[in-house]
């Protein structure tokens, strides 16, 4: 199973007090909280091209639920709770931009890549938006983990959508303990992750090469 980080710590009463006023999943001692914080590894494709161009990483954007370092779960379709005593490290927004980076810079394949902020000159923007972070009953008597994202690779010069892929990962838990939720995410980062690597690096050089015979 991969390894997960994590610590125990008591929460500010601040942010007890926001919790309480959500619907919490799970019992339990409300003060002790378990951060968990993804391990992430990708694992390089040998099919992935390697690249002279420079990529910048936009900010993922996300609902206002999604971007939350909550711990989501959808017992019902049209229910939405968080699991008491538990919580991310970084909110889902921070911990996929930091995913797709560090693969693109493990991966090797490509001159240069930043986050936006960073303010590199780059020649192509990744844009995500993550649609789905979270954990799903769908009516079984455990979970499934579902992260869905919606990409767009931008040409950075015209501002020029070269393309767009929605993302999907679905990890069955096949438990409802917490911690092998949180396994099930890890699980399905690294490996959408590695899906998207894929593909913005294949895409653009694709695109690179077109334009080199236009």
């Amino acid at each position: 199973m991969p390894s997960l980080s994590l610590m125990r710590l008591l929460l500010p009463a601040a942010l007890l007090a926001s919790l309480a006023g959500c619907s919490i999943l799970a019992g339990g001692d409300r003060n002790a909280v378990t951060i968990y914080a993804p391990a992430l590894q990708v694992k390089v494709d040998p099919s992935w091209p390697t690249v002279a161009w420079q990529l910048v990483l936009s900010k993922p954007s996300a609902t206002r639920m999604v971007d939350s370092p909550r711990i989501n779960v959808r017992p019902t379709p049209a229910e939405l709770e968080i699991y008491s005593g538990a919580t991310w490290a970084q909110p889902a927004t921070d911990m996929m931009e930091d995913a797709l980076l560090r693969g693109f810079e493990d991966s090797g394949r490509i001159a240069g890549v930043a986050r936006s902020a960073a303010g590199i000159r780059a020649d192509y923007r990744l844009a995500t938006d993550i649609r789905r972070f979270e954990s799903d009953y769908r009516g079984q008597p455990t979970p499934t983990v579902l992260i869905e994202i919606n990409t767009k690779l931008i040409h950075v010069v015209d501002q020029r959508v070269v393309a767009d892929r929605t993302f999907r990962q679905e990890q069955p838990v096949g438990s409802t303990d917490v911690p092998a939720v949180a396994a099930a995410f890890e699980r399905g980062m690294n490996a959408l992750t590695a899906e998207v690597v894929g593909w913005a690096l294949t895409t653009g050089q694709q695109d690179t090469d077109a334009s080199l015979l236009r």
